[in-house]
């Protein structure tokens, strides 16, 4: 369990750099809401991860074992990249920035691939909802690093060591690479690159069916679309409602992560005790319901003077987020880990947890457009909405009384 919080941290901290601490430092050179909202397309590498999974299941590079080899490469490549993205001038160099952003994105998703399928390789069915919730719950910490610590440098750093400070986060994983052990191999590793590209599919549809598939794909894609909507421009919009970054960086870092802490150990505890099915609905309620929160602080401001009940306004909503969505994702991710077969761990979570960055990806390409044209306040309401239908489709993937055989059991 230890181990996961160490693959949580490294997955979590370049995704959240690109969701926070990118779009802060856009939004305070002078860069517009809606070229912010676009900036959400550099992040297509995590939707498109499962093309190049199937090397990472078929290819073991020479060192360090299949799936440690590739997360060293990866996570030192990061280091690099992620500091030399701070020297950077959006106003001056916007087309490198774009260039080096989609670089995080592409190494962080490849990072990813290596790292999921290691964790799903090394813990047991039985461990699945708590070892995933540890994960997730390490992910979101990771988030407070350029949420929160960045944000607060920014305000006495130039960006370009705030950035480098960040990137020094990806130290701790690169030892954990290096110390832990290779998992034993699940299944038969495929022989030839075309065996690691075609059956993960065929097995996965021979398995599910097609109708089964198609909902099972539905479910991915939907069950996280309004709480990723609802949060892709936060730090924007605390700043919209007159919150200085110090005030974000330090407000998240309290309220933000006792809560994600609490929900991702309890999350785990009572999916020990509920399963992965009841998970999903119970975590899914209290996901959705977050989302008014969002909408009620938007009602609020924006705030001519920030006082003590604006800051506690703004600890309530990133609190209650923290802990919805880190009970929700601590049951979507174990539903992924369980949905793959051992045999296929790389490129079957790789095509899951791609789907399921899709509305991260290209839907929140188009929320800063939203914004501008219905305001925060009834872009919220949209989010609450379109979460909707990935919980109806519980109906069919995760029904609360049935217990699922995990595949190759």
């Amino acid at each position: 369990m230890l181990i996961c919080i160490f693959t949580g941290f490294s997955s979590g901290l370049p995704l959240y750099l690109l969701l926070n601490l990118v779009p802060a430092w856009l939004r305070t050179e002078g860069i517009s809401l809606k070229a912010i909202g676009a900036f959400a397309l550099i992040q297509f590498p995590y939707t498109w991860k499962f093309l190049w999974a199937p090397a990472l299941d078929r290819y073991v590079l020479p060192w360090l074992g299949r799936r440690r080899g590739w997360m060293i490469v990866t996570q030192v490549a990061l280091f690099a990249l992620i500091a030399w993205l701070g020297t950077l001038s959006p106003t001056q160099d916007l087309a490198w920035v774009v260039y080096a952003a989609t670089g995080v994105a592409f190494l962080s998703a490849t990072q990813d691939i290596a790292l999921d399928a290691y964790r799903r390789e090394l813990l047991t069915e039985s461990e699945l909802g708590l070892g995933n919730s540890v994960h997730v719950n390490a992910y979101r910490i990771a988030g407070l690093v350029p949420g929160s610590l960045s944000l607060i440098l920014a305000d006495h750093l130039p960006w370009s060591a705030v950035f480098l400070v960040t990137a020094a986060f990806m130290v701790p994983g690169m030892l954990m690479t290096l110390a832990v052990r290779e998992p034993a191999v699940l299944g038969t590793m495929p022989k030839t690159l075309r065996e690691a590209v075609v059956e993960p599919f065929r097995e996965f549809r021979d398995r599910a069916g097609w109708r089964g598939a198609a909902l099972i794909l539905g479910f991915i894609f939907l069950y996280k679309l309004g709480d990723s909507m609802c949060t892709a421009l936060a730090t924007p919009f605390y700043l919209d409602m007159g919150y200085s970054k110090s005030d974000i960086g330090l407000i998240a870092k309290n309220a933000g992560l006792w809560p994600s802490v609490v929900g991702g150990l309890l999350g785990g505890l009572w999916m020990v005790k509920l399963g992965i099915n009841r998970g999903l609905w119970v975590f899914g309620v209290v996901q959705v319901v977050t989302i008014l929160g969002f909408a009620w602080l938007a009602h609020q401001g924006p705030f001519p003077t920030i006082g003590t009940y604006e800051r506690a306004a703004l600890a309530l909503v990133i609190g209650g987020e923290a802990l919805g969505v880190g009970l929700g994702t601590a049951a979507f991710v174990a539903f992924i880990a369980r949905t793959t077969h051992p045999s296929y761990t790389a490129t079957q979570y790789a095509l899951f947890s791609s789907l399921a960055a899709v509305p991260r990806t290209f839907v929140n390409a188009i929320t800063g457009s939203l914004v501008e044209s219905l305001g925060w306040f009834f872009f919220f309401w949209l989010c609450l909405i379109l979460a909707l239908p990935g919980m109806a489709l519980l109906w069919k993937v995760a029904p609360w009384n049935e217990t699922v055989k995990p595949p190759g059991s």
